[in-house]
């Protein structure tokens, strides 16, 4: 049988194997879930060797690596990396979820448990996709290779020193990723684009403990409002980024790619209401899918200081912190970009309190041109399972380790996702629709078909 019938033939069994694995809670940032992460990697591992791939779970300094292989393509082939990521979010808070987040369940169409869709949905679709072509002795056009971690939630604080490490063996030219989102329900997307991201923390101190209002009030710079100034200062009237240097090395958007974008089907009052917020904003001069897209922009994560529980504490606070996040765009460098940020805040600090500036983490943007074998096959096969063509699309997340594989193993990236715009990923209730892990294995299937 062919690959689309052996999925459309296996559905319910490739559904229901799926919510398995989602209900081992590999939650890899905390500790009491390390043996859990294990058993994660022990059950993909398990699977993939059922699909016919050879199979090494490879420790690391924290969650290990599950590489999966099969070379049995004809000399002189191309190799792809599918990359992906068993580990998941923490589901907190618990009482928000309308059922538990580590017992799947399927309502409306759609799977609900933690990591459904980010990403153990989209990495399993890629592993019957493979199986699918397996299957009574078949073949695939090209070598392929699977790297799943287990640290993505949390940074991938080890996997770009695995992939210098096993750089040789992890030689490839195309690495696949799905972990991004459909622009739109029944629209298959391909991304082209990430920003990067700078994220730092600024720490005021004043006196050496938390003072009196009255007592002392008037007569001490009170951090709290010297980092409400500072903060103030970061953001001109215009919504554009107040740092000097900040926008020197951001690629604009061409007028053929701002034609694109103002050709999707979007409505910014749906996402208005998606969001709740009373109207949007930002950037002047720009609509909101291209300042979430290819602006850069400073947004404040978190605020600290003083006292915040119930009622009333005259108390001038002896510290104050923020964590403020950028997101970056081409041809940015966080490296620079944190340099930059430290030198001005630094330089609106009042007299009377200290100011220090720490980078917390980073990573940087990527983009890529949309164009070659593997992104019109993909294409073709996207629309082949949709029944439309695909729009090229940006996202304005992170995905730090897509820059990294490019970097380390100079191979070009295509990342094609079947998540969908408010899948709750990180959140509660978070899920995957049952329709698309089913067309998104056909679609990677007839990728695979279409590089004949």
């Amino acid at each position: 049988m062919s690959a689309t019938e052996f999925l459309q033939r296996n559905r319910e069994q490739h559904l229901s194997e799926l919510m398995e694995w989602l209900r081992i809670p590999s939650v890899s940032a905390k500790s009491e879930h390390k043996a859990d992460t294990a058993a994660a990697a022990d059950w993909l591992a398990d699977r993939m060797r059922e699909a016919g791939l050879t199979v090494e779970i490879i420790p690391t300094a924290g969650h290990p690596v599950v590489l999966g292989e099969w070379r049995g393509a004809p000399q002189g082939a191309p190799t792809l990396l599918v990359y992906g990521h068993y580990d998941v979010q923490p589901p907190e808070p618990l009482d928000e979820w309308t059922s538990a987040p580590f017992e799947p369940e399927v309502r409306d169409g759609n799977l609900y448990a933690r990591g459904s869709v980010d990403d153990k949905g989209q990495v399993y679709l890629h592993v019957k996709a493979v199986q699918a072509l397996l299957a009574d002795g078949g073949t695939l056009p090209v070598n392929v290779v699977f790297c799943i971690e287990g640290e993505e939630e949390i940074g991938s604080p080890n996997l770009a020193a695995f992939l210098k490490d096993n750089a040789q063996r992890l030689a490839c030219d195309t690495v696949v990723i799905s972990d991004t989102t459909m622009f739109a329900p029944g629209l298959p997307s391909i991304t082209t684009g990430l920003r990067g991201m700078a994220y730092m923390e600024v720490r005021v101190q004043g006196p050496s403990t938390d003072l009196h209002s009255g007592a002392y009030g008037g007569a001490v710079v009170n951090p709290a409002n010297a980092l409400a100034r500072i903060i103030s200062q970061l953001h001109d009237e215009q919504g554009r980024v107040a740092i000097p240097g900040f926008y020197d090395r951001v690629r604009e958007l061409t007028a053929e790619q701002r034609q694109g974008i103002a050709g999707l089907p979007f409505e910014e009052e749906n996402l208005r209401k998606e969001v709740g917020a009373p109207r949007l904003g930002g950037e002047a001069g720009f609509g909101p899918l291209e300042r979430i897209w290819a602006r850069p922009t400073l947004d404040v994560n978190g605020l600290l200081s003083g006292y915040t529980g119930e009622g009333a504490k005259t108390v001038l606070p002896a510290r104050a912190m923020a964590k403020i996040s950028m997101r970056l765009v081409p041809d940015q460098d966080f490296h620079e970009v944190e340099k930059l940020f430290t030198k001005h805040v630094e330089s609106l600090a009042p007299e009377g309190v200290t100011v220090e500036v720490l980078a917390l983490h980073g990573g940087q943007p990527w983009h890529a041109e949309g164009s070659g074998p593997v992104f019109d096959a993909a294409a073709r096969a996207l629309e082949s399972a949709w029944g439309r063509k695909p729009v090229f699309i940006r996202e304005g997340g992170s995905i730090p380790i897509v820059q990294a594989f490019q970097e380390t193993l100079g191979a070009q990236a295509l990342l094609i996702g079947f998540g969908l715009p408010g899948e709750n990923a990180h959140a509660p209730n978070e899920w995957m629709s049952v329709e698309n892990f089913q067309k998104g294995a056909e679609a990677i299937a007839g990728m695979y078909e279409e590089l004949r």
